[in-house]
């Protein structure tokens, strides 16, 4: 263990240096009963997000007595212990070893099932959200213009029209980093970076959003898992993500559809057929297709770097186009 006690204050607890195959680790105080860690530098890079998957699914195996839970973030994983049962430098020698033993280049496999979610685009539900926040909350938002978000997507990102943004979403699986906001609240980054679409936030937000929504809020699709506030740009809608009275079977062992390191795949569908499917949802007549696996992660990084010169070209022609749109 090469743990570091260099520029060690209050906050940070221990630092390992960055390696072949592995991000730098730095270990936080988070309260008196979990420690923070933080893997790589503050960048958006999927490899320390699959890092940290894998970290995670490594604590799960291992098991130490004394830790309660993990809990994914993109590049960060937060570990809560019980103090009478463990100290925090017997955890921090725990979590360094279990990083020790990883290399994302020596076949690192993440558990991974892939979601098989229906979505309509451009439905009434979304477009009651933008017009309520235009009557309400700021009539000259430039997001907003025509009642819905989706012109402001497709401009902001220099698409020809309504189209080729939904072929983006409809095209690539999407990984979900992490759980977060609000309970059951998937975070999504494509898979195939050429499909990769921005939008910056509403400001201010948004006071309603229905359950089901699917927005962009910078780099990241997410899903709503209930009604809310929210500030994510809006697209469409999807079944039920999250339901703590259980009423259909994918919700039998938890009441959140979705875990850390789950895999998206959309598919589109009507309003009125999406609408009968949340009728079937609660009925207990829908069958999530959920589908077991594992997504071996030095072949998805060899894969995307085979795809980067295209998607780094794609991705400046929507740097170009943002620079010519209003941010809200």
């Amino acid at each position: 263990m090469s743990l570091s006690s260099t520029d060690i204050n209050a906050a940070v607890l221990a630092r390992e240096p960055a390696e072949s195959g592995k991000p730098s680790a730095t270990y936080r105080v988070a309260g008196d009963r979990a420690v923070l860690v933080e893997y790589g530098e503050m960048e958006f890079d999927l490899a320390l997000s699959f890092f940290m998957l894998a970290v995670d699914d490594a604590i799960r195996t291992r098991k130490l007595d004394g830790l309660i839970e993990t809990a994914p973030g993109f590049r960060s994983i937060l570990v809560s212990y019980e103090p009478d049962d463990l100290q925090v430098d017997e955890l921090i020698a725990f979590l360094s070893d279990v990083r020790r033993d990883l290399n994302l280049s020596s076949g690192v496999q993440i558990p991974s099932r892939l979601l098989h979610l229906p979505i309509a685009f451009d439905d009434t539900q979304t477009r009651k959200a933008v017009e309520q926040y235009v009557q309400r909350i700021r009539a000259d938002a430039p997001n907003s213009e025509g009642g819905n978000n989706i012109d402001y997507v497709v401009a902001y990102n220099g698409l020809p029209d309504h189209e080729a943004l939904f072929n983006s979403l409809l095209s690539t699986e999407h990984l979900n980093v992490f759980m977060g906001f609000f309970p059951g609240l998937p975070f999504l980054f494509p898979r195939d970076p050429r499909h990769a679409v921005t939008a910056p936030k509403y400001n201010p937000t948004r006071i309603w959003t229905p359950a089901g929504a699917v927005g962009l809020g910078g780099p990241c699709w997410s899903i709503y898992p209930v009604e809310s506030a929210g500030g994510y740009q809006l697209v469409g809608r999807t079944v039920p993500i999250y339901d703590l009275e259980r009423r259909n079977a994918a919700f039998a062992a938890s009441g959140l559809l979705m875990r850390a390191g789950d895999r998206v795949q959309f598919h589109r569908v009507s309003e009125p057929e999406l609408l009968e499917l949340w009728e079937d949802v609660y009925a207990d007549r829908y069958r999530y297709e959920i589908v077991e696996g594992n997504l071996d992660v030095q072949e998805h990084l060899d894969w995307a770097a085979e795809l980067s010169d295209e998607a780094d070209q794609l991705r400046e022609a929507r740097e170009r186009a943002a620079t010519t749109i209003p941010v809200p």
